[in-house]
């Protein structure tokens, strides 16, 4: 259900949103532990202290230094960061209530002599956990000229207590056999979040302080804690949605933003999810009629596409499919549902889906089922995700501004030949509604909803395949952001700096000059080849 990534293209790229038992983890270390202060980039707070090594408090945040936060695996681009521990109050609306730790880890930057003010990495998600995009932030530049600062949002894996539920993980796995829209997947789909919830507040967890609220409010500490005036914004994904609101809450801090696959809170909900998806796919299946031989071999794709997931939802197709490195069969259901699913997060791969989409319309359903499954049935996709934050943002800040009817429209007037039982579960989001029944917490202050405003430079970068976070959300959030540039990267899929070199030069030079980005390389860019099948 929530905004991840799939897995990457390499063409253009350096690696990543895209989805979505016990104790609660402590904030433990990997063996990445600080380095020496002599070591380190030269980046202060005006004390001649190197930003992250010296403890303070401010109100009720406090910051230690100490080991770097725990990841699933080692990850080089942290080697030589200096780390700690931020805590804050769980709830700030309880004083005197429970705390909460979030792990910190600042990246040096490469330069001898680094610029004052740090890049601070918003996650996608939600859920997913700052500190492990470490490597895409630090393969694509980001710490060229200024330290990055990644700090675990709370709730994610290297925070303290953890709302990861990783039997929401197994159960994704065990659906890929299930018909995905049905309504006894529902009722499974239910149970698994209602159990996630249950064993989160039978440890003590206050579910309804897992938003972006807080969640703004715990960078602002860390700001203060660490003693930096000014910082930038990178956000990915549905960090987007969250550095908004931080925008909007806690302007003082900012000097600039780039928002990367945007989620705008004001539009967040399924109708808008919808949107996203037609923009994605039509740009990729453009992309393909563009092409003569793309288009000789594959002539109306996007016809074929919708066909296909009328088919599939009156007769889904069942077949088998061997994990990577495993002789193990699994079985597949592919119905309409899950074929739009699928699509969603194919943008990551577009030079394929013209001839996998062919594949299945020939009675060849396997690679389709290979990407659709693979993912939710890799180890890595298990326990990482933070699925108490994912339904804290969602059925707090998304559900309750969103009526089923409007819901259920966004489908209709994006894609008004699909069955209404397609149309009814919005890609990612697929019965997010009595999901958010069973989570039950307090709808956020209707504020949530606000557009932001201001004069922060901004750079709102969007891909031209996005699915997931459509580029008119670029334009959308720039009308009220008085010093925002607009710069969509043709024929790339969610989250450029993942994936595109230009668009990782562009976003070096905003936060060099944020008033003029350089986007030159763009009149360099070529449609990609799409593959074709004999």
């Amino acid at each position: 259900m929530t905004l991840h990534q799939a897995p990457r293209r390499r063409r253009n790229a350096r690696q990543r949103l895209a989805a979505p038992a016990g104790m609660a983890t402590g904030l433990l270390i990997t063996g990445l532990l600080a380095a020496p202060a002599q070591a380190q980039s030269r980046t202060d707070t005006g004390s001649g202290v190197p930003i992250g090594t010296a403890a303070r408090t401010v109100g009720d945040a406090r910051y230690e230094p100490g080991p770097c936060p725990k990841t699933p695996e080692p990850i080089k681009a942290l080697e030589g960061a200096r780390c700690g521990t931020l805590t804050v109050p769980e709830n700030r609306t309880e004083p005197g209530g429970r705390t909460i730790e979030l792990g910190v880890a600042i990246v040096p930057a490469a330069a001898d002599t680094p610029k004052a003010d740090p890049v601070v990495w918003l996650a996608g998600g939600p859920g997913d956990d700052a500190v492990g995009e470490a490597k895409m932030a630090i393969d694509g530049g980001l710490n060229r000229d200024r330290d990055v600062i990644l700090m675990s949002q709370r709730g994610t894996y290297s925070a303290d207590p953890t709302l990861l539920c990783p039997n929401i993980d197994e159960f994704n796995a065990r659906a890929v056999g299930l018909v995905y829209d049905a309504p006894s997947t529902e009722r499974l789909h239910v149970e698994a979040t209602k159990t996630c919830r249950d064993q989160l507040a039978g440890r003590g967890v206050d579910l309804s302080a897992y938003n972006d609220i807080e969640s703004a409010a715990d960078y602002e500490d860390l700001r203060t804690a660490l003693g930096i005036k000014q910082w930038n914004l990178y956000a990915i994904s549905y960090g987007t949605h969250l550095a908004l609101v931080y925008m909007r809450l806690h302007p003082e801090g900012l000097r600039s933003v780039g928002l990367d696959g945007i989620l705008p809170p004001s539009k967040g909900g399924s109708a808008a999810t919808w949107s996203s998806a037609r923009q994605g796919f039509d740009g990729l299946f453009k992309a393909c009629a563009d092409q003569p031989a793309c288009a000789m071999r594959y002539p109306n794709l996007s016809a074929t596409f919708d066909r296909l997931v009328r088919q599939l939802e009156a007769k889904p197709v069942t077949t088998t499919i061997t994990l990577p490195d495993d002789d193990k069969q699994v079985k597949v259901v592919l119905d309409g549902g899950a074929l739009v699913n699928w699509m969603t997060s194919a943008t990551h791969v577009a030079t394929q889906v013209p001839a996998a989409l062919d594949e299945l319309a020939n009675g060849k359903p396997q690679r389709i089922a290979q990407h659709w499954a693979g993912g939710k049935l890799s180890p890595q996709a298990m326990g990482r995700i933070a699925h108490g934050l994912v339904y804290g943002v969602f059925c707090s800040e998304w559900t309750p501004y969103e009526t089923e009817e409007q819901a259920l429209r966004g489908g209709q007037e994006a894609f008004p030949s699909f069955p209404r039982e397609v149309q009814a579960q919005a890609p990612q989001l697929t019965f997010l509604r009595p999901d958010c029944d069973v989570w039950d917490v307090p709808a956020a202050p209707r504020s949530i909803r606000d557009v932001t405003r201001g004069d922060t430079p901004t750079l709102a970068l969007s891909g031209g395949f996005d699915s997931q976070t459509g580029a008119d959300n670029g334009p959308y959030v720039a009308r009220t952001l008085s010093k925002a540039k607009v710069v969509t990267v043709p024929y790339e899929p969610h989250v450029v700096f993942a994936t595109s070199k230009c668009a990782q030069e562009i976003a070096l030079s905003f936060f060099e000059t944020p008033d003029a980005p350089k986007t030159g390389c763009l009149n360099d860019l070529e449609p990609p080849e799409f593959e074709i099948a004999p």
